[in-house]
C-alpha cells in the first residue's frame, strides 16, 4: 500500500512502498486531530494547550511544527518539532570570552547555526514525542525520521538550509530504539545531565527533608533562609503577570544574558500566554522587597513530575539574598507539599542544584549534519564547539561530620 505523507499547507509528497506508517505536518494547531489529546495525556508539553501557548508565544528565532504519525486513519504517535536560527540572535553571553571573536564562532555561524529539533529545545528530557501503546516503536520513528527529512526539504526549498538535525533528548534505556538503519548515520552525544530530585515518599514537609541532610548542608539551609528575611513571595494570576511583563523580561533578561550561550530568548508575552493556556499547572511565583518584584520563578505541573521553568532575578539582591538558592529550597517545599514525587531542575548551575540534592541523569540526543563530509567529522566538530562545564556534585543527604 502506497504511504503519503500527508502536509497540512505543505504540497504532498509520497513516502517510500516501506514505509508502514504515514505522518503528517501541522503548522497550526488548529488543525490538529481531535484524538492529539488523548496521547498526550501524560505529558503536557505535548498537549494542545501548551503548543497553542508555544504558536502564540514562541522566541522570534524558532519555528514549530507538530507531527501527527498514522497508522491507516489512527492516530499512533504526536510529535513536536522546532526550527533554530541562531543567527537571528545573540547567542553568546555576556561572560564569555570568545564572543563574536573566535574560530569557534565563526565555524558555529557557518555550519551549525541553523537546527532542526524533533524535540523541545526549550525543556530538558523526552519531551519529543508520545506513542500509543499499541504502535510499534520502530516503526514510529522511521516515520518521525521522514518526516525530519520533509521539513529539511521544505525548508531548503524557501531557501534555508539545515545544517543539523537532532533528535533529543532520551534516557539510555530510550536511546537504544534508535538501533536501526535509518540512524545508523547519526551521532549519539551526551551533554550536560538533567538534574533530577527524587523526592523521598518519608517527605510530608520541608523540614523532612531538612532533617535528611547532613549537618555542613542543615547548615546551609538554615543560613539561606535567615538571608531571605525580609522578602515576600506571591504567586501571580494572569492580569498581575500581565501588568508586571515589562519587570519579568527585564529580571529574565539578566539571567539569560549571563549565560555563556544562548539558543533563543522568550517574548515579553511567553509567561503571560502560558498562564491562560496552563491555568494552574502553570505557576509564577513573585519574589518582592519594599513592595518591589526583585526576581521570580516558574513552575509546570507534569503529572507526578514538576518541571522548573524560567526565572529572573536582580543579581546584587541575588547575592546578598542568596536568593537563587532560596527558589530551589523553594521549589522542592511546593514538590514535598504537593505530593510530586520527583523535580526536574533542567542541566544549569549542576553544582548548586545538587548541593540541594538533585542527581544528574545522562541524556542521549543523535545529531546529523546536512553535509555527508562534515557529518563524517561530526564527533570531533562537536567536541571542538562544545562548551565544556567542571562542576562538582555534591550530596547533602550523605552522613558526613562536614
Amino acid at each position: 500500500m502506497t504511504k503519503q505523507t500527508k502536509w497540512f499547507n505543505f504540497e504532498c509528497s509520497t513516502e517510500p512502498l516501506s514505509l508502514p506508517y504515514s505522518h503528517q505536518i501541522y503548522r497550526q494547531t488548529d488543525a490538529l486531530p481531535v484524538s492529539w489529546d488523548l496521547l498526550a495525556s501524560n505529558n503536557i508539553f505535548l498537549s494542545r494547550n501548551y503548543l497553542e501557548a508555544l504558536e502564540k508565544a514562541a522566541p522570534t528565532n524558532m519555528t514549530c511544527h507538530f507531527i501527527g504519525v498514522f497508522r491507516g486513519p489512527e492516530l499512533v504517535a504526536i510529535a513536536l518539532s522546532q526550527f533554530l536560527d541562531l543567527n537571528a540572535i545573540d547567542c553568546y553571553g555576556n561572560k564569555n570570552p570568545i564572543k563574536h571573536l573566535s574560530l569557534k564562532n565563526y565555524l558555529f555561524r557557518k555550519y551549525s547555526s541553523r537546527i532542526l529539533v524533533m524535540g523541545n529545545n526549550m525543556l530538558s528530557g523526552q519531551n519529543a514525542f508520545a506513542v500509543s501503546s499499541t504502535a510499534n516503536i520502530p516503526h514510529v520513528l522511521q516515520a518521525l525520521k521522514h518526516a525530519a527529512d520533509a521539513l529539511k526539504a521544505d525548508f531548503n526549498s524557501r531557501g534555508i538550509d539545515i545544517h543539523l538535525t537532532t533528535f533529543k533528548d532520551f534516557q539510555t534505556t530510550e536511546i537504544e530504539d534508535f538501533k536501526m538503519p535509518a540512524f545508523k548515520d547519526d551521532l549519539r552525544f551526551s551533554v550536560q545531565p538533567n538534574m533530577v530530585l527524587f523526592l523521598n515518599d518519608e517527605w510530608k514537609a520541608e523540614q523532612d527533608y531538612v532533617n535528611a541532610m547532613s549537618k555542613k548542608y542543615r547548615a546551609q539551609f538554615k543560613r539561606c533562609r535567615t538571608k531571605a528575611k525580609g522578602i515576600e513571595k506571591k504567586e501571580l494570576g494572569l492580569e498581575e503577570i500581565i501588568a508586571l511583563e515589562d519587570k519579568l523580561q527585564e529580571l529574565y533578561l539578566h539571567v539569560a544574558s549571563n549565560a555563556p550561550f544562548n539558543t533563543f530568548y522568550l517574548p515579553k508575552h511567553h509567561f503571560s500566554v502560558l498562564k491562560e493556556k496552563l491555568q494552574s499547572a502553570f505557576l509564577l511565583i513573585g519574589y518582592f522587597m519594599d513592595d518591589q518584584l526583585i526576581g521570580f520563578k516558574t513552575l509546570i505541573s507534569n503529572g507526578e513530575a514538576l518541571d522548573t521553568y524560567f526565572l529572573g532575578y536582580d543579581d546584587s539582591i541575588q547575592k546578598e539574598k542568596m536568593l537563587y538558592l532560596n527558589m530551589l529550597y523553594d521549589m522542592t517545599s511546593h514538590a514535598i507539599h504537593n505530593g510530586f514525587r520527583k523535580i526536574i531542575f533542567g542541566r544549569t548551575a549542576l553544582e548548586i542544584k545538587s548541593s540541594i540534592g538533585a542527581k544528574p541523569e545522562e541524556i542521549i540526543g543523535l545529531m546529523k549534519h546536512s553535509s555527508k563530509t562534515i557529518n563524517r567529522f561530526l564527533p570531533f566538530f562537536f567536541n571542538y564547539l562544545e562548551p565544556k562545564t567542571v562542576w562538582q556534585e555534591r550530596n547533602p543527604f550523605q552522613a558526613s561530620s562536614q
